[in-house]
């Protein structure tokens, strides 16, 4: 009975490993902020009742485009992968995954999800979501190791899943689409610099040129957070600006931004890690709190 039991313990520690490996390979937590701007985007695009069958289709087709760019990233980083801390223990560096397996699971799931996205709504949508995939995975990866050019890059393909939501669901670009975009491509500076300054040691190891001064953590880089925020805000209202949303959203907004911008300015003055900590938090409040502020003031 005990023997029973442990084979029970086992095979169940091997499962939840399993999950959590393939949790890590898709990056789940970082995709599923991705997929919410596409949802916000889909939604911000219904005019009438909302069509949750194809929410949740876009969900789902999202999700699994977004991992599969992120297993891509992976396959191609796993020798770097082991040289960092943040990093030594996902399933490729450890060898708990095969290559083979990530590619395999990689290629399956990216082709599905812009299948999905081509069957369930249009070409468009599904061509953005290949350009995002393939421009994430075979241009922005192996340019990190070349040039901070790569944030630049690296933001098209992270600002386009708001702009696929509202391609999904009108079959058109359109001008709020590219203001989501404009939002996400801008607010992808200070976040992904942020990120940068708190695992400069981690990507010096592996030699990732990320932040946008050679000297790494300077007051130079952290410049680069105020300028680019300041530039954040007024994009960030020209839905509010061309009459697309209301007061309500833009003084959120505002707000928001003028928080961002001062926990930059603390970046700026400290220049230390634990106001790059801060900074980096205050960026994952930041694009949740204003696409929800507009979308609810759109409704």
């Amino acid at each position: 009975m005990q023997q029973v039991k442990a084979v029970k313990y086992q095979a169940g520690a091997l499962v939840m490993q399993r999950v959590r490996d393939y949790s890590m390979l898709f990056k789940f937590r970082l995709t599923t902020l991705v997929v919410f701007s596409s949802g916000i985007g889909f939604l911000m695009a219904q005019t009438g009742p909302i069509h949750w069958n194809g929410f949740w289709l876009l969900i789902l087709g999202g999700f699994m485009v977004t991992g599969a760019s992120n297993a891509l990233n992976q396959v191609i980083e796993k020798d770097f992968d082991r040289l960092m801390k943040r990093t030594e223990n996902r399933p490729l560096p450890t060898g708990r995954m095969t290559t083979m397996e990530a590619l395999l699971v990689a290629g399956l799931t990216g082709v599905a999800g812009i299948t999905l996205l081509y069957l369930s709504f249009n070409a468009l949508s599904a061509l953005f979501s290949a350009v995002a995939l393939l421009s994430y995975a075979f241009i922005y990866t192996p340019l990190k190791r070349f040039s901070p050019v790569a944030v630049f890059v690296g933001a098209i393909p992270g600002a386009l899943p708001a702009l696929i939501g509202w391609v999904s669901a009108t079959g058109e670009v359109g001008t709020v689409g590219l203001f989501l975009f404009g939002i996400q491509f801008m607010w992808q500076f200070p976040h992904f610099w942020a990120i940068a300054w708190v695992a400069y040691d981690d990507y010096t190891r592996a030699g990732y040129k990320l932040l946008p001064s050679s000297e790494g953590r300077t007051r130079a880089s952290a410049l680069q957070n105020i300028i680019y925020i300041i530039a954040l805000i007024p994009v960030s209202l020209l839905p509010f600006l061309f009459h697309k949303t209301g007061v309500v959203s833009a003084v959120i907004v505002v707000l928001a931004g003028i928080f961002f911008l001062y926990q930059a300015v603390n970046l700026f003055l400290r220049c230390d890690i634990p106001s790059a900590k801060k900074l980096m938090f205050g960026s994952f409040f930041y694009l949740p709190i204003v696409q929800l502020a507009l979308y609810f003031d759109r409704i």
